[in-house]
């Protein structure tokens, strides 16, 4: 997955073509069951390496990530 920022507009490669959005309409989650970070676009969750997600919250995306603690002795978070 591909995310392009230009003036504050996100450009996602999808699967079904490329997205569009403002970053002040994104909110960027933590997929609890991936521990990954993600957007939704369209009712579809897009996973985006933190790296991605930290380029949106500066172009003004809502940082809406949560970090995760190991509540199992074998989990690798």
């Amino acid at each position: 997955m591909t995310v392009r920022i230009v003036d504050q507009t996100c450009y996602f490669d999808t699967p079904n073509g490329q997205e569009q959005r403002a970053a002040g309409e994104l909110t960027i989650i933590t997929c609890e069951e991936k521990a990954m970070s993600a957007v939704d676009l369209n009712g579809a969750r897009v996973y985006i390496t933190e790296a991605e997600a930290d380029a949106l919250t500066v172009a003004g995306a809502v940082d809406g990530r949560q970090n995760l603690k190991a509540t199992d002795s074998g989990s690798v978070i």
